[in-house]
């Protein structure tokens, strides 16, 4: 879905680093079986290494920045935060300024399980902390580490089934977690279900088998026209308040989200008309796309609707960067995950969506200036820090703004999801 061309050798040149001390952080979730958020995997960015180094004071100013500034917690709503580290990380002091109970060291494929680097994880193991082997592939001279570690990830595409089979053989009884990594498919999680992985990271959630032959759903069109009449200048609240009122479950969400502190209303909100007034046209807009878009997720998994809800706030707080209207870029970032909601191609859906023609094309996936943000947000999802700044370069975003935009959309989305379960 990738709609800016990659510039030619991006990795060649590291760009300088944003005078604010903020640094490129994003998160890829690990679900379990039932599709639920086990942890996250923080991408840092120190320079041009995405892992934590360990480089002396650069390393130890770069990880503490993110943490101070971001929060762990935050970024991962109190969930397990998985973190890179080299030999100099591992060895030294530098993870010490990560919150041991909710932090799992990734020990890196190219670190040779030298007798410091196995004494060390079996302190940070006593300290509380839990490792994991990253794209781990079986040698007999990892066995004090698979003796130590909690979660072995693989990499799914790059180990073929004989492989992965001869691992599980080797590990037999092991008590640990395994992690198939790199799952971009729906065919690819089936396969490693049935390999006995309880754990696995990849997008391949937001990439579900679409049904063709599945029909729109019936409250579909009543949605679309209650977006069309919220993406009017003025809105008609006559007819606003009674489709609302039509859909207890949208009724149901919209109160919730009107009553939560995301809008600090002073007083229980109990009805559309009196949620109209008491919120004005501005906040209402917001607020029913995300009840709308709460309700169409359905029974897939809560973390697409929290990329929604992330790629919604994102772009509405990031759009005066661009010149760009809010209200149209909230609505566009809240809809690029439509067909992983609906199981339905954006082709099937876009008829029906009362948005203008840009818009749609940006939804189609077209290098347009309403898509700027989306693609930034996109790339940084997987921490394709390269391609990132190459957008801000092109387009003469402010990176540090950016950054900012994408961390505290990160808040507001757990404290949304929240309210819309």
């Amino acid at each position: 879905m990738a709609t800016l061309a990659r510039p030619a050798n991006t990795s060649e040149t590291a760009p300088a680093e944003p005078a604010g001390g903020l640094r490129y952080v994003a998160r890829q979730p690990i679900l379990d079986l039932r599709g639920r958020v086990h942890g996250y995997e923080l991408l840092f960015r120190a320079g041009q290494e995405s892992a934590f180094r360990g480089d002396g004071d650069t390393a130890t100013r770069t990880m503490l920045d993110n943490t101070l500034i971001f929060g762990l917690e935050k970024l991962t709503a109190g969930l397990p935060a998985f973190v890179n580290c080299t030999m100099e990380a591992l060895t030294g002091d530098l993870v010490d300024v990560l919150p041991p109970s909710m932090t799992v060291l990734e020990i890196l494929e190219t670190l040779e399980p030298t007798p410091e680097l196995i004494a060390s994880c079996r302190k940070l193991k006593l300290d509380g902390f839990r490792l994991a082997l990253d794209d781990f592939v079986w040698h007999p001279k990892f066995k004090p580490l698979v003796a130590l570690a909690d979660y072995i990830k693989v990499e799914f595409s790059f180990v073929d089934p004989a492989g992965r089979k001869r691992l599980r053989d080797r590990l037999g009884k092991a008590p640990v977690a395994m992690v198939a990594e790199k799952v971009e498919s729906q065919e690819e999680y089936k396969q490693a279900c049935e390999e006995g992985f309880t754990l696995f990271q990849g997008y391949y959630f937001c990439h579900p088998t679409l049904l063709k032959s599945r029909k729109i759903p019936a409250n579909w069109l009543s949605y679309t026209k209650i977006l069309e009449l919220l993406q009017r200048d003025t809105m008609d609240m006559r007819r606003v308040g009674p489709l609302v009122k039509r859909d207890p479950s949208l009724t149901y969400r919209l109160l919730r989200f009107v009553n939560s502190p995301l809008y600090m209303v002073r007083q229980e909100v109990s009805s559309i008309d009196a949620a109209l007034v008491m919120v004005g046209e501005t906040a209402f807009r917001r607020i029913a796309t995300l009840a709308i878009a709460a309700e169409l997720n359905g029974n897939q998994p809560a973390e697409i609707l929290r990329m929604a809800f992330v790629r919604g706030k994102f772009c509405e707080l990031a759009a005066e960067l661009c010149g760009l209207n809010a209200t149209e870029q909230y609505l566009l970032g809240m809809l690029s995950l439509l067909p992983a909601m609906l199981r339905l191609t954006i082709e099937e859906l876009a008829p029906s969506l009362p948005l203008r023609k840009e818009i749609c094309r940006a939804l189609h996936g077209c290098d347009n200036p309403e898509r700027i943000l989306l693609s930034w947000l996109v790339y940084h999802e997987k921490g394709e820090w390269a391609v990132c700044d190459a957008v801000v370069e092109a387009h003469g975003l402010n990176r540090d703004r950016l950054i900012k935009c994408y961390a505290d959309s990160v808040v507001w989305a757990e404290s949304a999801l929240h309210f819309a379960s």
